[in-house]
């Protein structure tokens, strides 16, 4: 029989609620998503409040909850929203009886782990499902890099969030040597986050319009995106090729460092650059390991489409330690 919890998911900007059904350890369901504006609630509670009321004034007892950075600490506080909140008060404070408190990518690699074959589509390696042993490995460029992994065995499964966003970023061509030695002028070490993150497109655009000699022109990352998915502008074009480019080499190295069979790209941006991804260098870079290529052309990597995998995973999280 299955059991009714609240799921959140809370960002910078927005704060997304749904009630999902959890039974024998899994996510089984998951309904439909509020979004909430973070700036228009004073507190996570005036939140849980809001969507209380909108849900016909109560709510089950019960909560799974993704936030975008750490988990621990008495005070958990967001980097870009005012929201504070303290573990030890959720259950007064939200009125609950059990909650969960996970990272929003740990909530990812949830998701990775629980959610049907469906919801993955075939970028590169063998189209063939992941094994059902083995660890995979799940990467999501967004506003940071996040990056986790799967252990997998049978039925049973592990999630390790990680930090491995921030590894050395390691250049393969001079334009990748001309977007280093750009960022070093700023950063005194550069992580592979720098160059494989949504605002990490002004970098690669201004140094590929540097390389050509033109005036470089002040564009934020959004719009550097949208010109270049667009098409309306062929150098944010090329930047974004370049990016899938960048993207693929790390991948690539993640899955060498953590051993994986299998990888999952994630995250919203992802989604958005699916054809980019393909029809870019991505497959041709994640192999290039010099004397281990045959080994990484046998590893599948997919992209996750469920369209709320932090919603859906903070509820599997939920499942796994009260299931």
């Amino acid at each position: 029989m299955s059991e009714p919890i609240v799921t959140v998911d809370i960002g910078g900007t927005h704060a997304r609620f749904a009630i999902a059904e959890i039974a024998g350890g899994r996510c089984v369901s998951l309904g439909e998503a509020t979004t909430l504006h973070t700036d228009d609630h004073a507190s996570f509670q005036t939140a849980w409040q809001d969507f209380e009321q909108r849900q016909g004034g109560s709510l089950p007892k019960s909560v799974a909850i993704a936030i975008a950075g750490p988990t621990r600490g008495e005070i958990i506080r967001f980097t870009n929203n005012p929201w504070i909140i303290r573990p030890a008060l959720i259950g007064e404070k939200l009125g609950v009886d059990h909650y969960t408190l996970v990272n929003d990518f740990e909530a990812v690699g949830h998701a990775a782990a629980q959610a049907g074959s469906e919801y993955f589509e075939h970028l590169a390696g063998p189209d063939q499902p992941f094994p059902e042993r083995g660890t995979i490995s799940v990467i999501g460029p967004g506003t940071g890099l996040g990056v986790a992994h799967v252990w997998r065995d049978g039925n049973d499964y592990r999630v390790q969030a990680t930090e491995g966003g921030h590894i050395d970023f390691a250049p393969l061509d001079i334009i990748e040597d001309a977007i280093l030695a750009r960022l070093r002028k700023r950063h005194r070490r550069v992580s592979v986050e720098r160059v494989v993150s949504g605002p990490a497109i002004v970098d690669i655009y201004e140094t590929l319009a540097s390389m050509e000699g033109r005036a470089v022109e002040q564009l934020d990352d959004r719009e550097i995106w949208t010109r270049g998915m667009e098409g309306s502008d062929s150098l944010a074009a090329a930047a974004i090729d370049r990016f899938c480019l960048s993207l693929g080499s790390v991948a690539g190295d993640l899955a060498l460092a953590q051993g994986a069979s299998g990888v999952v790209i994630a995250g919203g941006l992802g989604l958005r650059i699916r054809d980019q991804l393909v029809r870019s260098g991505f497959p041709e870079r994640f192999v290039a390991k010099g004397r281990f290529e045959n080994f990484m052309a046998a590893i599948p990597v997919k992209l996750i489409t469920h369209p709320q995998p932090g919603l859906f995973g903070a509820a599997a999280a939920f499942a796994r330690q009260y299931g």
